[in-house]
């Protein structure tokens, strides 16, 4: 019986670390992604939605511009996760599962990553959905919110882990149309989506 209890031991020492360390990364990815959010504040960015051809993988449109998604995805890499590269493989894998608004009927690595209901088939494809509700604490730093704006316009940002001035919410880092902001948005629009994303990449063949 003995030998039994200390084989059971030495299992979960060998069985519980690789979990404890995955939660730990999950933790520290999602404390970097704030970091690099709130950093894109110091940016001086024009609000423009302008296509561009640019470079695949790694392409960006010029430093000084950008929309709420560019945000996203310059946020995400500084942590060395490409969504363009991202969405583009798995839009390439699963095309019919992308909204088709924009009347295309193939991949466009140009500009897919920069619209939000892309991003929001991709969050919920290959992260986390969490519910959508209106109290606070449900949304932690790391996390991505979608809003719809007047005028039907979709909406994507941050949260982060500063609090509004009353600490009643956390803060947002977004752009509005402002270049990219830190804000007590969280509530300011219609919620349409809350997910939480940590980098993992579709299997796909060559480009």
């Amino acid at each position: 019986m003995l030998k039994s209890a200390q084989a059971y031991i030495f299992a979960a020492v060998l069985c519980f670390p690789p979990v404890v360390i995955a939660q730990k990364d999950q933790t520290s990815l999602l404390a970097s992604l704030v970091d690099a959010a709130v950093d894109r504040t110091n940016y001086s960015v024009s609000y423009n939605g302008s296509y561009f051809v640019i470079d695949y993988p790694g392409g960006d449109v010029p430093s000084d511009i950008g929309v709420c998604t560019d945000v996203i995805i310059r946020s995400y890499r500084a942590l060395g996760v490409d969504l363009q590269e991202l969405v583009h493989l798995d839009m390439k894998n699963s095309f019919n599962d992308y909204p088709k608004d924009w009347g295309l009927s193939h991949p466009d690595s140009n500009i897919d990553h920069r619209r939000v209901p892309n991003l929001q088939t991709y969050f919920f494809r290959h992260g986390e959905v969490l519910p959508v509700t209106y109290q606070a604490w449900d949304y932690q730093p790391g996390d991505l919110v979608t809003w719809m704006l007047p005028g039907n316009l979709p909406h994507i940002g941050i949260v982060v882990d500063r609090v509004a001035a009353n600490g009643t919410r956390p803060l947002i880092v977004h752009n509005v149309g402002q270049g990219p902001k830190l804000e007590d948005a969280l509530f300011s629009y219609e919620i349409t989506g809350h997910y939480r994303y940590t980098g993992q990449a579709p299997v796909s063949g060559a480009d």
